[in-house]
């Protein structure tokens, strides 16, 4: 297993509504990309789409619904024929039409790979106007790299439900990947210390890409980053990008990281310090969450 891998993550500005442009440009910045190095290209939530929710339509007429596609699919299969090219991973935030129900609509990122369209991590928890015209998805995704597994998580799924990094953390991914829409109506500085807490916390590598510039009716902030450990200080460092509130987050721009995954050993998910037992204990949190699970107000969730 391989453990240098350059990295790139895209501040990008997706034009909302327009996807045969924004395509072009995603296609464009693979490319440059891949020509400097980079093994993994990683873009925005809904970069293909663009964010803002479509409040002049309702229900199919929704521009999400209207632009989706299934994974994969003519936009993800345009992507793969460059990641081919170059021998290179992608992951694009989009909206998929699920191939299995067609009135299904998921906010999605799609892998793609040197052999083709891998499949798409579906976000798990949906914030704010994305349930107008997304469901839930329902479980995580991994994909295999010469790197390992590399883990993918959505925004908010990132930021609030630390439960996710745990587990790919636990599944031997080193790096996760976040897709994300990061606008003014989130502290900036509250998502900024959410992904340092979870790399560090978790020792594991965390490259965020963000959209930028105004929409429908929003500001998006910009902050892409590769982040994770480091072998000199507890804290993280970040490798590449910006933090979510430094001045010049949101110029449109690629940054390119090399990171090392080989220093990621985290000691309470590898070994206990007496008897070379994990010190991490799924079996308890299982029981726990089951408790949780069974009560009335999460059995009768209507999703």
């Amino acid at each position: 297993m391989k453990d240098i891998l350059n990295v790139a993550v895209v501040n990008f500005y997706s034009e909302w509504g327009n996807k045969d442009k924004n395509l072009s440009k995603i296609i464009e910045y693979v490319e440059t990309a891949a020509q400097r190095g980079a093994n993994l290209i990683l873009f925005p939530e809904t970069a293909l789409t663009g964010y803002d929710d479509d409040t002049d339509n309702s229900g199919e007429n929704k521009m999400h619904r209207l632009l989706s596609e299934p994974i994969p699919g003519p936009s993800t299969n345009a992507i793969a024929n460059i990641a081919k090219k170059y021998n290179v991973y992608v992951v694009v935030g989009m909206s998929e039409r699920d191939p299995n129900n067609t009135n299904v609509v998921y906010n999605a990122a799609a892998a793609i790979g040197p052999e083709g369209v891998i499949g798409s991590y579906r976000k798990l928890h949906l914030p704010f106007t994305e349930a107008n015209w997304a469901q839930r998805g329902v479980k995580p995704f991994t994909f295999t790299t010469p790197w390992g597994p590399i883990g993918i998580s959505i925004c908010y799924d990132t930021y609030v439900f630390s439960e996710i990094m745990r587990y790919y953390r636990a599944k031997g991914c080193r790096l996760v990947v976040n897709p994300t829409a990061v606008n003014t109506n989130v502290t900036a500085n509250n998502v900024k210390d959410s992904i340092e807490y979870l790399s560090a916390n978790n020792a594991i590598y965390i490259a965020s890409a963000n959209l930028i510039g105004l929409t429908q009716g929003s500001k998006m902030i910009g902050g892409s980053s590769i982040i994770g450990p480091s072998i000199n200080v507890p804290e993280v460092f970040y490798y590449g990008g910006t933090p979510f509130d430094a001045p010049k987050a949101a110029e449109e721009e690629l940054h390119i990281a090399t990171i090392d995954l080989s220093i990621t050993e985290k000691p309470f998910l590898a070994k206990q310090w007496s008897d070379d037992e994990p010190d991490w204990r799924p079996e308890i949190y299982m029981e726990m969450y089951k408790e949780i699970a069974n009560t009335e107000k999460y059995l009768n969730k209507k999703y």
